[in-house]
């Protein structure tokens, strides 16, 4: 009876054994891949900022220095976003910030904004949506250089006039068969750039 008993401890022993070994194991996996991930997703974001803003143009980590919002109406934003600060040393040169475009064919279109200290567009990208393929899907830049054009615009080049669809009387093209889709994608760029306009200095400030 005592050799059943020291059998059964000694497998329940390694059971437990075997249990804490699995944990650990499952624990430093899911902290190797949980850093891995945020890695990847760092540098996902620092590839799609300095598609905007070349690297050569600013020497701060523009990932750290950054700037969080509240929501913001001529932004289309309903929650904290940050702002991704560039700077040379020291100096200002550029910000990159999160625009939302409300009314797009299918529903919201999530921009990635640049802009220079000088007020000028560093660049446009389209970071998420859900327009039509093979339409609205061309403000894509993997589709269409439709987006590019606005890299060196800003408010006064074109004037306010002109920064509709030229269907509307202004200077950006429209797709065939899909205006709504670049209609707001420029107003949303253009709302962008006038949120910098006024809040230029506060974006740029240091942390108090």
């Amino acid at each position: 009876m005592n050799e059943i008993k020291t059998k059964i401890l000694h497998v329940g022993l390694m059971l437990a054994l075997f249990a804490i070994v699995a944990t650990s194991l499952v624990t430093v996996t899911e902290e190797k891949t949980r850093d891995k991930i945020l890695e990847n997703e760092r540098q996902t974001l620092l590839a799609a900022i300095n598609a905007l803003v070349d690297s050569n143009d600013y020497d701060n980590d523009i990932l750290t220095d950054t700037l969080l919002i509240p929501r913001v109406k001529a932004l289309g934003t309903s929650d904290f976003t940050d702002v991704y600060r560039a700077r040379k040393e020291g100096s200002p040169v550029a910000v990159v910030l999160t625009s939302i475009a409300p009314n797009g064919y299918n529903g919201k279109i999530k921009l990635l904004v640049g802009i220079y200290y000088d007020r000028t567009l560093a660049g446009v990208r389209v970071i998420n949506h859900k327009e039509t393929p093979g339409l609205g899907d061309k403000i894509d830049v993997k589709k269409a250089d439709w987006i590019l054009q606005f890299k060196g615009l800003s408010l006064i080049n074109p004037v306010e006039d002109k920064w509709k669809v030229k269907k509307d009387g202004g200077q950006f093209d429209q797709f065939t068969g899909a205006t709504i889709t670049p209609r707001a994608v420029v107003t949303a760029v253009k709302n962008a750039l006038y949120y910098f306009d006024k809040n230029r200095d506060d974006l740029f400030k240091e942390a108090e």
